[in-house]
């Protein structure tokens, strides 16, 4: 995987305990049109601190085009903002 670090929008589910779980991001392309991928399996959750800023990573893996690719999206808890990290 190579490291990205790319803000992106998403979609993300909630639960009743609180636990954000992210359903589908749209991110610009280097060609500057923009991909909407839906996340298919969440492999693994975790929290990790970057730059001492408390982060949940999830470990994902989705179908795009055509191929089965895992990635990192990390959700920023002090700012509320997503990140593709690594693809």
């Amino acid at each position: 995987m190579k490291i990205v670090a790319r803000p992106i929008e998403v979609v993300s589910y909630t639960d009743n305990k609180g636990d954000v779980r992210p359903l589908k991001f749209r991110l610009q392309t280097e060609n500057e049109t923009e991909m909407v991928i839906k996340v298919d399996k969440i492999i693994s959750r975790e929290i990790e601190k970057l730059a001492g800023n408390p982060m949940l990573l999830f470990r994902c893996q989705s179908l795009i085009d055509n191929v089965q690719k895992q990635f990192e999206v990390k959700y920023e808890l002090q700012t509320c903002k997503w990140m593709l990290y690594k693809i």
